[in-house]
C-alpha cells in the first residue's frame, strides 16, 4: 500500500510561516527552509522583546519624573521615598503622565510631600 501525505495541511502550514515572512529581505521571505528560520527568530525576539518594552516604559517614566523633579528642586529618590513617607500611591506612569500634560497638578503634589 503506497505512503499517504497529507499534502494539504503540509502546504497550508508552509503558507502560514510564508505569510508571516511577508515583508522580509531576499530568500528570507519566499524559500521555505530559510523564511521558517527567520519567522522561528523573530518569534524569540518577540516574545523577549514583550518582556523588555515593560522596562524600557519603566525606565523612561523614571526618567520624566526625574526632570520634572529636579525642577523643583528634588531628586527622584528623594521624590519617592516622601511620597511613600506621606502615603501616596501613584504609580510611575500617571507620575510620569502627570509631569509631561499637567506640570501645575504635578507641582502640587511635589508641594504636598515636601
Amino acid at each position: 500500500m503506497p505512503r499517504s501525505v497529507n499534502h494539504v495541511a503540509s502546504r497550508a502550514r508552509r503558507k502560514k510561516v510564508l505569510k508571516r515572512a511577508k515583508g522580509y529581505f531576499g530568500r528570507r521571505k519566499n524559500v521555505w527552509t530559510v523564511a521558517k528560520n527567520a519567522v522561528e527568530k523573530g518569534l524569540q525576539y518577540a516574545y523577549r522583546d514583550r518582556k523588555t518594552k515593560k522596562r524600557n516604559f519603566r525606565s523612561l517614566w523614571i526618567i520624566r519624573i526625574n526632570a520634572a523633579v529636579r525642577a523643583e528642586g528634588l531628586s527622584y529618590s528623594q521624590f519617592i521615598h516622601k511620597l511613600k513617607e506621606n502615603n501616596i500611591e501613584m504609580n510611575r506612569k500617571a507620575l510620569a503622565d502627570l509631569a509631561m500634560n499637567q506640570p501645575e497638578a504635578f507641582k502640587a503634589i511635589v508641594k504636598k510631600v515636601s
